[in-house]
């Protein structure tokens, strides 16, 4: 039996800079598997998991051409705890057989899991070592602001509605602070990359 690729599973929270940090390994070669890539994919039009959340929580969540309404649907979860609990019921048992499928199949020197809920969902026991990609509350509730049209208020209550900066801090194996330049950013994941390159050749 192929021996599991070691793992690190990279969180933070809304707006922390997840993406563009996963982009910076994925360029230095580490295979990434993004919970937000497969999400996206098991809630196509004509899935199984798109009709149950649309019965769950109405047509409403729809767009006119009968796809998801991401950016609706992430303002509702955010704002109605029930709304969230039952997109989490009907959507993460999915997500993470999918996550484990696509691991076992990938390979790779090591694999960033980007997994946002990490530390909502206690989730830590399903990788090796814990990245947490790390910046002030400020500058996450000016992010969605200016790039997701989101108003202070209901940018506020996303902040509000995950789990708080202490708590991911405490989980963390290593911290990727994102709030200063782009270079500067880009050295600390090469930094990373050959560290988790050097310790998954010895585990």
């Amino acid at each position: 039996m192929k021996a599991r690729v070691y793992r690190v599973g990279l969180t933070g929270g809304v707006a922390s800079g997840k993406s563009t940090v996963a982009g910076l390994f994925a360029a230095r070669g580490a295979e990434v598997i993004d919970t937000d890539r497969i999400a996206r994919e098991i809630v196509a039009p004509g899935r199984p998991a798109l009709a149950e959340l649309a019965r769950a929580l109405g047509s409403a969540i729809l767009d006119r051409n009968g796809a998801l309404d991401r950016a609706g649907l992430r303002r509702r979860i955010f704002a109605d705890a029930a709304a969230r609990s039952t997109v989490e019921r009907i959507l993460h048992p999915a997500i993470l057989a999918e996550l484990e499928r696509q691991s076992r199949a990938a390979g790779g020197p090591y694999q960033l899991l980007v997994i946002p809920l990490l530390v909502e969902k206690n989730l830590a026991a399903r990788v090796d070592r814990v990245l947490v990609v790390d910046c002030p509350p400020e500058q996450q509730v000016e992010r969605l602001v200016r790039r997701d049209g989101e108003t202070r208020e209901s940018a506020l209550a996303m902040l509000a509605a995950q789990a708080s900066r202490e708590a991911r801090l405490a989980a963390a194996d290593d911290v990727l602070s994102n709030d200063g330049t782009p270079e500067a950013l880009a050295a600390r994941v090469g930094e990373l990359d050959r560290r988790y390159r050097e310790i998954a050749a010895q585990a």
